[in-house]
């Protein structure tokens, strides 16, 4: 099934999707992350199944936010494309590079970027994102997809300015905007294997960056087994696993987005998040 939060920003409420994501219905509850909360994976199944005799609504004109607007964090992987690696000239890391972004930074799709008037370096990375579905803490490798909610697209914005400035990671890509987010959820039970997906970016129509999830380090199953032996993952929190090669500053000249430019990132199984940029 397909899952999204559709509303003003900051007054999302939970939808479910027809599959070809153009019409919806909306679901009783407060949001997809309380749901969770309260009852995990199984509560979100049952909710979808007392409102499938809804009438669908036509999606247009409706406001795709992030699918989960306000998650507890967002655990990001570093270098985790094994051609990313290659453009950069670096080993494959041997464990997981795990960072943050700052919740605030989600947006939702067509939702626009706001560039910070003191970067001048902002970058688009395309990137698979899985939703954690239940608590998690030491979970084996292979009880991994257990936890897993679903599974959605993430632009992990990163303003190169601050990144290289700071010599970490956090500032650059937590701007206001800067985590663009959906359209929506594809749940296991329709994706039940995140590898083996193309991947790519488009910057104005052309196409910047293009892969397959089959390309990832760590793969999905051995991040969850990883981050979760560090920290507790709670229902609702985002993993960006990482960009595969292509992006701006790593071209020869670089090139990085400016106000008037559209993004749009591509998953196979999962469809499409677009952005305008703005200055």
């Amino acid at each position: 099934m397909r899952i999204a939060s559709i509303g003003a920003a900051g007054a999302e409420r939970p939808a479910v999707l027809s599959e070809d994501g153009k019409r919806f219905r909306m679901v009783e509850a407060e949001s997809w992350r309380s749901l969770l909360e309260r009852g995990g994976i199984g509560a979100v199944t049952e909710i979808v199944r007392r409102s499938a005799g809804q009438a669908w609504s036509p999606g247009e004109g409706a406001r795709f936010g992030p699918p989960i607007p306000n998650p507890s964090k967002i655990v990001a992987i570093g270098l985790n494309y094994r051609d990313h690696a290659e453009e950069q000239g670096k080993e494959p890391p041997a464990a997981p590079l795990l960072f943050a972004k700052a919740p605030s930074c989600l947006i939702g799709h067509e939702d626009p970027i706001a560039i910070p008037p003191q970067e001048t370096r902002t970058d688009a990375e395309a990137e698979l994102a899985v939703v954690i579905g239940r608590t998690a803490r030491n979970v084996p490798v292979e009880e991994a997809r257990a936890v897993v909610l679903g599974y959605t697209i993430m632009n992990d914005l990163s303003g190169r300015e601050a990144q290289y400035g700071d010599k970490q990671w956090f500032r650059g890509k937590s701007y206001d905007t800067f985590g663009p987010c959906g359209p929506w959820i594809v749940t296991t039970d329709e994706l039940p294997d995140p590898h083996g997906l193309a991947i790519r970016a488009l910057w104005n129509g052309v196409t910047m960056q293009e892969s397959n999830t089959s390309r990832l380090i760590h793969d999905v199953d051995s991040l969850i087994a990883y981050i979760s032996r560090q920290m507790t993952l709670a229902p609702g929190d985002i993993i960006a696993t990482g960009t595969p090669a292509g992006v701006g500053v790593f071209r020869k000249p670089p090139v990085f987005l400016k106000p008037g430019d559209r993004v749009r990132i591509e998953i196979e199984g999962i469809g499409a998040l677009e952005n305008p940029v703005t200055g």
